[in-house]
């Protein structure tokens, strides 16, 4: 197997410059590496800096101290120094994340905000929607939303459609933030199955799963992040 995210020695504080540049440490010397076809759960209780991590990897936080490295375009990529427009192209083709909460622009379609993934990589639309349309079936989401703005919809039917637009594309690293919370049971199985799918095809997985039947499931090793956590 290649490795193909390689995080070495990362660490993380948050200052609250509006209360009198308080710094909050959060992790330190988190070294981990992740090969094509694995699918490693993030353990750790909460507040122990699982998301941050994940924010981390993703280029929504900075990273003070340590590298991030992803495989993307054959080379590896130190997201953590990297250039705002070279972490957005490794977004587009490289790195997907399915997040728990989802936020998209108003009045846009469900179905086009699942097929957005594949037009930004040169996808024809129309095939990006029917793509986009399976995915939604797939997960049972009803077909009279498709064309509705998902703003309005339910807590696990917004959950869907961030499944379904975080794997339209199929991304060599995907990030998944509790990817089965809010849904049944049945959805549930059917997450479970795409993840396993995307491992299967060699995808690097890195997810935080506080469902152990979940993580039993679909992952291949626990990273204990607990181990990482910086002191005052």
């Amino acid at each position: 197997m290649s490795d193909l995210v390689t995080i070495e020695n990362l660490s993380k504080r948050f200052t609250l410059h509006m209360q009198g540049g308080v710094e909050i440490p959060v992790l330190s010397g988190l070294s981990v590496w992740v090969a094509a076809g694995e699918c490693v759960a993030l353990a750790g209780p909460s507040g122990s800096g699982k998301s941050t991590f994940m924010r981390m990897i993703y280029g929504n936080y900075t990273c003070p101290e340590g590298a991030i490295r992803v495989r993307h375009g054959g080379e590896q990529v130190d997201i953590a120094s990297a250039d705002p427009y070279t972490v957005l192209d490794i977004r587009r083709s490289t790195l997907g994340y399915v997040s728990q909460f989802l936020r998209v622009v108003p009045r846009v379609p469900t179905v086009e905000i699942v097929a957005e993934p594949l037009i930004a990589v040169g996808c024809d639309k129309s095939e990006a929607c029917d793509r986009a349309k399976v995915l939604l079936h797939r997960l049972n989401l009803p077909e009279r939303l498709w064309s509705l703005s998902p703003l309005t919809f339910s807590g696990g039917e917004q959950q869907r459609v961030n499944i379904a637009r975080g794997f339209a594309y199929p991304y060599p690293i995907l990030l998944l933030d509790e990817p089965t919370a809010s849904l049944d049971r049945d959805n549930r199985e059917v997450v479970l199955q795409m993840i396993a799918e995307a491992r299967d095809r060699g995808a690097a997985i890195i997810g935080i799963f506080h469902d152990q039947e979940a993580r039993d499931a679909v992952c291949t090793r626990a990273f204990d992040i607990n181990s990482f956590q910086a002191v005052a």
